[in-house]
């Protein structure tokens, strides 16, 4: 497995793709999984609200945008793993299922199962959106140019 400081920034891109996935695409995934280990609730899964911060033009002075729904969890799995998650929206089941695939892909028995079951079909998932999205974009943009006149040289 990796150490500490691999395992933090590959920690930080599973817990976005689980974060950011669609609960229609991780729910199957989650459910088909061979490695799913009871895991016991630290902190049953709750909804609150976060401050959305902003700046604009992305260096201006920060300011409150407004807020936004998240549900959080955190589990242990039989391993003693703690997994933590944080989900825009209501869905509980959506974090409890990100907060024990976190504690499993700590486990250097299940880590590498989890990565190619549920994690690269994630990311496959996304990028196809993405680029589907950026084709539609691409296909709406419009170039602007400029006509020199005669009398302004």
């Amino acid at each position: 497995m990796q150490n500490d400081s691999q395992l933090g920034t590959s920690r930080q891109k599973w817990m976005a793709v689980l974060a950011k996935a669609y609960w229609s695409d991780l729910e199957p995934l989650w459910q088909s999984i061979p490695v799913n280990s009871k895991c016991d609730l630290l902190r049953k899964p709750e909804t609150g609200l976060v401050m959305v911060r902003g700046r604009m033009g992305g260096s201006g002075q920060p300011f409150n945008t407004g807020e936004a729904t998240v549900t959080r969890c955190s589990v242990e799995n039989s391993s003693g793993l703690k997994g933590h998650a944080y989900v825009i929206g209501r869905n509980k089941r959506h974090a409890l299922a990100a907060a024990e695939i976190d504690a499993g892909l700590q486990d250097e028995n299940t880590h590498e199962t989890l990565m190619e079951q549920i994690i690269q079909p994630l990311e496959r998932l996304a990028s196809k959106r993405h680029e589907k999205h950026r084709r539609k974009v691409a296909a709406t943009k419009v170039d602007f140019f400029t006509l020199v006149r005669g009398e302004d040289e």
